[in-house]
């Protein structure tokens, strides 16, 4: 069975993400921060048959990265899907900006990927899919932006963009793809209630495009449904 590995699965989308690859038959590899207190995503996992491994990774630890893949080993991974990731704090508007919190965020949302796609690209080119997933955000578009604000979160989408770009020129010559999926306006505790999408309707969409992913589609960017959103 194919193994994928998801990152912030202990809530929101990556809960969501567990859940249905598990549910098809997949071995995942499911991370959080804190599994201790990961009470939704244990219970999944206990009921899943042995599908669903929890482990420990805080994505902003270049130590705990580094730690939770070296108990990895060499360990073929279908696609490290990098879905953990952070909102805009409180002071996110021009004359409040709190640097110290956007710093965070940068961390979490843009190195974030890339310490895992570093640390783990031995194991996703041992693999038969050899793809790269990572949830970005429309707000991250800098040609899509017509209404400004959200510096913080904007700005790191807009960084993990380019991080996945220049991932998927990187790692072309060893066959793997690095795609970036935008899941739409979900009702999450990020996304807020207003969102037009529930998590199973967006996860399965893109689990449909997932699927669908190969080199041809290395470095480009995708709204959910499909369609290519402009850098």
């Amino acid at each position: 069975m194919p193994t994928i590995l998801v990152t912030g699965a202990n809530r929101g989308l990556g809960l969501e993400f567990t859940r249905q690859y598990a549910a098809d038959g997949w071995q995942v590899i499911a991370a959080c921060r804190d599994p201790q207190a990961a009470g939704d995503l244990q219970t999944l996992a206990a009921g899943s048959a042995g599908r669903i491994r929890v482990i420990g990774v805080n994505v902003a630890d270049t130590a705990s990265v580094r730690a939770a893949v070296a108990g990895l080993k060499e360990e073929p991974i279908d696609i490290l899907l990098n879905n953990a990731g952070i909102g805009s704090p409180p002071g996110k508007t021009l004359g409040s900006l709190d640097y110290a919190a956007w710093l965070k965020v940068l961390d979490v949302n843009a190195l974030g990927p890339a310490r895992m796609a570093e640390a783990l690209v031995e194991n996703v080119a041992r693999s038969d899919r050899k793809l790269i997933v990572t949830v970005t955000s429309r707000m991250g578009s800098i040609a899509d932006n017509a209404s400004g604000g959200s510096y913080p979160y904007r700005s790191s989408k807009a960084a993990v963009n380019m991080v996945v770009k220049s991932l998927s020129r990187d790692l072309a010559a060893r066959g793997i793809a690095c795609v970036l999926l935008h899941p739409g306006w979900v009702r999450t505790d990020m996304g807020g209630s207003g969102g037009k999408l529930s998590p199973a309707e967006s996860i399965t969409e893109l689990r449909k495009l997932i699927a669908k992913l190969g080199p041809k589609d290395s470095g480009k960017f995708f709204d959910y449904d499909g369609g290519e959103i402009p850098w």
